[in-house]
């Protein structure tokens, strides 16, 4: 009765009563996504007043089985649900994926139902567990793009909603960092034949990914508005204000909600909801392409190990830090307040020992805070046995996180730092405490989480107090009884037989016995006639008797009594404490957060970082790699960085293998690993925020696409082009390689001029080194190189290269660096010196002087002092002194530099 009392209270305002088919407005009734031009229509949609049969359900195409009925596609058990029973003539419309698209290998065709686990952190941390509502807006409103995406495992929403260009970049990124289960979109972007950009480019890139589509008129912003107004928590209701005029996210959350609520099976009690909205705004865009090219969570060359971003700053104790740094790592932030606030608190957790050591501990002991609300917060449409022993399991753990309160509350006493200080502020909630009470009047006090599933059994079992209800206490009685029986029943087969039998447990199999012994002496057929099922494993046998299954099944019985009374009991319980649950959302929130900030803290113990600063310059002093230096024996070469609005271009050569893309991705870490507020490897670090980071490395072909090494980089360069800004920050690994040498040189020609007039930071490796002399046209182009050094070869009689890594200032000077690598790599002799004749020939014939001249040379001294003055001018925090000083040997610079570039070329060997 209390459950079908909290049911009804939840499900009767949003137009859902129990027994009820869902009832949304007829289909001849038009209704809009929230399209300003039809918002009128659209407040009498949906209607929870008069509910009507369904003739054509919109719920059609789980793709790839979207031939069969809707019945059949409903995971886990929808159909029992009285909603789906209720469906007449499921309508299924079909998109051009649907038709002739087979099951993929290792392809699941529903959803999973996600379970609890108490295990800190694993896999299934990150595994996908988001159903996303993607729609666009038509006509005039074309590229403005709502999102709404919901957590199975966290009782969340985020809404969002931004202008995206004809690229739809921002919605696959955010699609690509959310990694969802499912992708929800209106059937009306999908029509066979004439499927929208929007809708080709999501199928595109999501290829393993469920997609189902919605019919239209389920996209309503004035029903997405109800949704959050009776779903959202009062902490964040200010959200209300803020999605209030965003029509599209309002839409996006109408048909996400009423997805979830009718094929997931998942009803969420009213007020119990974190629902937040997230504009692109408000963190740096990474592309998906970026993120593979820069291993930031997986590594190219084996997706097991862990030698990525994510493998060097991962020291998290719970689901939810890993989580969140895995989101971090992403979308890192673009506020430089909010980053420096986590700096600070890195600096107070490296600076005081006991701090870090007293917050790693008590963080260790949480469980998924995210995952246990969310199940606390949906309300089971089925009264089952699962069901009940799911929410006691739950309130046990509940009682064990909020036990951990007073510690975490007592470790983050002495703070500093302005975002502990507030975290410890949120720890004083005096709800913690209310519920805390409330639960042990019920709950044993020595009931607490704890591993193995019969230990976990057990504190179920005993979860409520004696006395409080006596037809409970007659049930445990009589489980232990059949406990002691059972072990009292092994124990005489032991004496019986001579064997060392025991009692063992497994949740498949119940009670047991096992017996461990050398199995090559005792052979299954020697084991007496009335032991059954008997199965191997190493040194020990397996197996039941007929009685000990009888006795099982009475267990079972006997259990399910314990856990209906217990469920009864524990139901009332979270009806009087459940208005002050929400307190939670602050705990997950702060506890994932300090696990990040200890996981940032742990990583600078165990390498030298320094702590970055925030300019309108990238200058990092002996930066390494940090993949590299978990990777290597060795600590990698550490090289200097200077880039600023005055010389936004770094144009690098270098022979093969000399470090150019290790040097590249290097600075995209550390830029990545400065904005989610973590120290960095280098002796000094200074950047400007990114709000974009853009990469083109990879020279694979792309078979699925039908793309050649070249179409490929065409197809990125293109992308960065099209949405790079002053504030992005762009790597370029050696552009126009798949073609012929005089198409390469003039697409890296073109490409340079472009990026120089926006004013990103650009970093561009090369092997042409005629795009080199672009320095004699543009003052903000500077050129580095990475040395070598030649040294003999005493086996071989031959000169060698020893390749040092080391970046220094123009470019190279070493020759045909390509045929020493191929001489080098054991190709014929005879073919290394036909090809170093032919390019000596070739060489002479194209190779122009294209060296600066002196006026030019003056020019490049003079704007460089007049950089750097700006640049301190801008951003030095120098004593007088010191500034004088540096001053001081500018001038003496500028004086050295200007005659030097008064002076005329020196001939070359070609000239």
């Amino acid at each position: 009765m209390l459950r079908q009392e909290v049911f009804s209270a939840s499900s009767s305002p949003r137009g859902t009563p129990r027994g009820q088919p869902w009832a949304p407005a007829s289909a001849s009734r038009p209704s809009t996504e929230g399209a300003a031009a039809d918002r009128s229509s659209s407040s009498s949609s949906c209607s929870p007043a008069q509910p009507a049969p369904v003739p054509g359900l919109s719920f059609g195409n789980k793709r790839p089985y979207a031939k069969h009925t809707l019945a059949s596609n409903l995971p886990f058990g929808t159909a029992s649900s009285s909603s789906a029973r209720d469906i007449n003539c499921p309508q299924i419309f079909r998109t051009p994926l649907s038709a002739g698209n087979p099951q993929r290998s290792g392809y699941k065709s529903w959803t999973p139902q996600v379970g609890y686990s108490g295990k800190a952190v694993s896999a299934h941390a990150h595994a996908p567990s988001i159903i996303v509502a993607v729609v666009e807006g038509r006509g005039l409103a074309r590229g403005e793009i709502g999102m709404a995406a919901i957590d199975l495992k966290s009782p969340q929403i985020m809404l969002s909603q931004f202008a995206d260009n004809t690229t739809y970049a921002k919605v696959i990124t955010k699609l690509k960092v959310l990694s969802p289960l499912e992708i929800i979109m209106s059937n009306t972007a999908c029509v066979v034949g004439n499927s929208t950009k929007l809708f080709t480019l999501v199928t595109e890139n999501f290829k393993n990914v469920n997609f189902t589509t919605v019919q239209r008129k389920y996209f309503n912003e004035t029903k997405g508005l109800e949704y959050i107004e009776q779903l959202c928590i009062a902490e964040f209701s200010s959200v209300l204000m803020e999605v209030q005029s965003r029509y599209y996210c309002l839409a996006a959350a109408a048909a996400l909600l009423k997805y979830v609520e009718f094929i997931q099976n998942s009803v969420y009690a009213p007020k119990s909801l974190k629902i937040y909205f997230q504009g692109s705004e408000q963190t740096a865009m990474i592309d998906y392409s970026s993120a593979q090219n820069l291993e930031l969570l997986v590594n190219n060359q084996d997706y097991r190990n862990n030698h990525t971003l994510f493998g060097v700053l991962n020291y998290t104790k719970t689901a939810g830090g890993s989580r969140r740094l895995r989101s971090n790592i992403l979308e890192p932030l673009v506020d430089v307040e909010t980053i420096n606030m986590r700096l600070d608190c890195v600096q107070e957790l490296l600076q005081d020992e006991e701090l870090f050591f007293g917050l790693q501990s008590v963080i260790s002991r949480f469980l998924d805070t995210e995952q246990l609300l969310s199940v606390l917060v949906q309300i089971p449409k089925q009264d089952t046995v699962n069901a009940a022993e799911s929410k006691i399991t739950n309130l046990i753990y509940l009682k064990h996180t909020l036990e951990l309160v007073d510690p975490l509350k007592a470790t983050l006493k002495n703070c500093s730092t302005p975002l502990l200080r507030a975290y410890y502020g949120s720890l004083e909630d005096n709800r913690f405490a209310l519920i805390l009470e409330k639960i042990k009047t019920v709950i044993n006090d020595d009931a607490r989480y704890m591993k193995g599933c019969l230990n976990m059994r057990t504190q179920k079992c005993y979860a409520v107090r004696s006395n409080i209800s006596e037809f409970l206490d007659i049930a445990r009685r009589t489980y232990t009884e059949i406990v002691d029986d059972i072990a009292g029943m092994i124990s005489q087969l032991a004496e019986k037989y001579g064997l060392p039998l025991r009692t063992s447990f497994s949740s498949a199999r119940g009670f047991f016995i096992q017996m461990t012994t050398d199995c090559a002496t005792l052979s299954s057929d020697q084991l007496p006639s009335e032991f059954i099922k008997i199965s191997k494993v190493k040194n020990s046998y397996c197996f039941t008797s007929a009685d000990l299954i009888k006795m099982n099944e009475r267990c079972q019985e006997s259990l399910r009594e314990i856990y209906h009374m217990t469920y009864m009991i524990v139901c009332k319980l979270l009806s009087e404490i459940y208005e002050y649950i929400h307190c939670l959302y602050k705990l997950s929130d702060t506890v994932s957060m300090l696990d990040m900030l200890l996981s940032f803290a742990h990583a600078c113990t165990l390498s030298d970082y320094v702590r970055p600063e925030f300019t309108d310059t990238l200058a990092i002093k002996q930066g390494w790699h940090p993949i590299l230096e978990k990777i290597s024996s060795e600590k990698p070469v550490a090289n200097n960085t200077y880039i600023t609005e005055g010389s936004n271009v770094v144009i690098i050569t270098g022979p093969n293998m000399s470090g150019k893309s290790t040097y590249l991705k290097q600075i995209a870490l550390c830029q990545i690993m400065a904005q989610i507020g973590s120290y960095v490897p280098a002796e000094y670090a200074s950047f400007r925020i990114a709000e974009q980071i853009f990469t083109r490395i990879s020279t694979d072909d792309d078979i699925e696409t039908n793309s050649s090494t070249f179409m490929k980089e065409m197809k990125e360069i293109a992308y960065i082009l099209h949405n790079a800004n002053d504030k992005s920050l762009i790597l370029i690994d050696e552009l126009g390689r798949g073609t012929n040498t005089e198409e390469g040189i003039g697409i890296s020609y073109a490409v340079c001029e472009h990026l120089l007039s926006i004013k990103a930071f650009t970093l561009f490796t090369t092997h042409f080194l005629e795009l080199c002399h672009i320095d004699a046209l543009y003052l903000n182009v500077e050129n580095m190189h990475f040395e070598v050094q030649h040294v003999k070869n005493t086996s071989r009689n031959k000169d060698a290269i020893l390749y040092t890594y080391k970046l220094s200032r123009g470019l190279t000077e070493e020759k045909n660096y390509g045929l020493k690598a191929a001489e080098a790599s054991s190709l014929p002799p005879s073919i290394v010196l036909d090809a170093r004749e032919i390019t000596t020939q070739i060489t002479r014939q194209i190779l122009q002087n294209q060296r600066s001249s002196p006026e030019m040379g003056r020019w490049r001294v003079v704007y460089h002092l007049a950089t750097r003055l700006v640049q301190a001018a801008r951003n030095s925090q120098l004593e007088p002194d010191k500034l004088r000083t540096y001053l001081s040997n500018l001038k003496k610079k500028y004086e050295e530099d200007c005659p030097r570039a008064a002076d005329p070329p020196e001939k070359t060997e070609e000239q």
